[in-house]
């Protein structure tokens, strides 16, 4: 196995379902319409409604910007910068924004998927290992931080920038935030 990271410039770029903004894709599986499980970074230019994903469980992390707030199913949450916040994919929901952000969306469809979302905020060149996952998919947020597996490989992650790894822990140091997402397979 070996460590690749995949940049931001690189990450596929496609409308919202609603066509009501732009999301840049990490990863997903499968490959078509039907995902079990998708990691995404989604820009938000002005408050508006969130597409409707029924069926679907969404974790999304508000992770550039002023503000961002969301009202699912009629009840208002205010997101804090780099908190999870997990909700129903099938709500009605609006985000509100006073300038356009950036966040963090892991979306699994029940039955097939689950996800865990962690934000690791890395100080004074701090050592964490993370892991395992099958994949384990780590986002930079912010600062650049070392990512390196049991083997002796190493790569640095910035901020937006993307490893996906199938296999065993993997160890990050440095001075950042970084996303840590699980995704586990449901039983079937």
């Amino acid at each position: 196995m070996t460590l690749r990271v995949q940049t931001f410039a690189t990450h596929q770029r496609m409308p919202w379902r609603n066509g009501g903004g732009v999301t840049y894709e990490l990863a997903r599986s499968p490959g078509d319409d039907e995902f079990d499980w998708r990691i995404s970074i989604a820009e938000v230019s002005a408050s508006g409604a969130f597409s409707a994903f029924p069926g679907v469980d969404r974790i999304i992390t508000f992770i550039d910007g002023t503000d961002m707030a969301l009202t699912v199913d009629g009840v208002r949450h205010r997101l804090q910068p780099l908190e999870p916040f997990a909700f129903d994919g099938g709500s009605d929901t609006t985000g509100e924004v006073s300038t356009p952000t950036r966040d963090l969306n892991v979306m699994t469809r029940r039955g097939r998927a689950g996800a865990e979302l962690d934000v690791i905020r890395l100080h004074d060149d701090a050592e964490v290992s993370v892991g395992p996952a099958e994949p384990l998919v780590l986002i930079g947020l912010s600062g650049t931080v070392a990512v390196s597996s049991a083997a002796g490989e190493s790569v640095e992650l910035g901020a937006l920038d993307a490893v996906c790894w199938p296999g065993p822990s993997l160890t990050v140091r440095g001075t950042g935030a970084v996303a840590v997402v699980r995704i586990w397979p449901a039983p079937r």
